[in-house]
C-alpha cells in the first residue's frame, strides 16, 4: 500500500489542498460573510461604470461557487484517486491519471479568480480573463483527462500493468523448453 500511495502522492496533494481551499472558504463565510460582501460593495462603487444592478449577487455567487466547486470537486477527485491507487494501471500511468485528477483544484481558483477580479473590471471582463479561462482550462481539462485514464481501465481494461498470468493469456509469454 505504501508504494500505491507514493504514485499518487502528488495528484493526493493537490485534491487534499483543493479540499482544504473549499473548507476554509466554506468556515470564512460562516465566521465572517461581510468580508467578502464589503469587497463587493467597495469594488462596484469604485467602478459602478461596468456594472448592473445584479452584479453585488452575482459576484457574491462566483465566491460560492469557488467554495461549493472546491469541496464537490476534490471529493469527487479524492475517490477517484483512490480508484486510482487500487487500479490495475500501470505505475507510470497511477501517477500521471492523479496527477490529472489533482489539477481538477484549478477550476474552482477560475471562480475564485472572477471573484476579486469583478468588482474591478466587471463580470464579463473577469469570465473572459485569461487566468480565469486557463484556471478553467486546466481544472476542466485535468479532471475530464483523469476520468478518462481510470475509466479506461477499469472498464476498458486499457493502461494495465502486464503480469504473468495476462501475458499467457495472450499467448505473448516465451514457451518454456519441456526438460522431461
Amino acid at each position: 500500500m505504501n508504494h500505491e500511495l507514493k504514485l499518487v502522492k502528488i495528484g493526493l496533494g493537490l485534491v487534499l489542498i483543493g479540499l482544504l481551499f473549499g473548507v476554509v472558504m466554506g468556515m470564512t463565510f460562516g465566521t465572517n460573510e461581510d468580508i467578502f460582501k464589503n469587497y463587493i460593495t467597495e469594488g462596484i462603487a469604485a467602478n459602478s461604470s461596468v456594472h448592473d444592478a445584479k452584479s453585488p449577487d452575482k459576484i457574491w455567487r462566483y465566491a460560492q461557487r469557488a467554495h461549493f466547486h472546491a469541496t464537490g470537486i476534490a471529493a469527487f477527485a479524492l475517490g477517484l484517486v483512490f480508484l486510482v491507487m487500487f487500479s490495475t494501471l500501470k505505475p507510470k500511468m497511477k501517477t500521471v491519471s492523479s496527477l490529472f485528477l489533482g489539477l481538477s483544484t484549478f477550476y474552482p481558483l477560475a471562480w475564485l479568480n472572477m471573484y476579486i477580479l469583478a468588482p474591478s473590471l466587471g463580470r464579463e471582463a473577469a469570465h473572459s480573463h485569461i487566468v480565469t479561462e486557463t484556471l478553467a482550462s486546466i481544472g476542466v481539462g485535468g479532471l475530464l483527462l483523469g476520468c478518462v485514464l481510470v475509466l479506461g481501465n477499469v472498464f476498458l481494461g486499457l493502461f494495465r500493468e502486464k503480469t504473468e498470468a495476462s501475458s499467457q493469456r495472450l499467448g505473448t509469454k516465451e514457451k518454456q523448453p519441456n526438460l522431461i
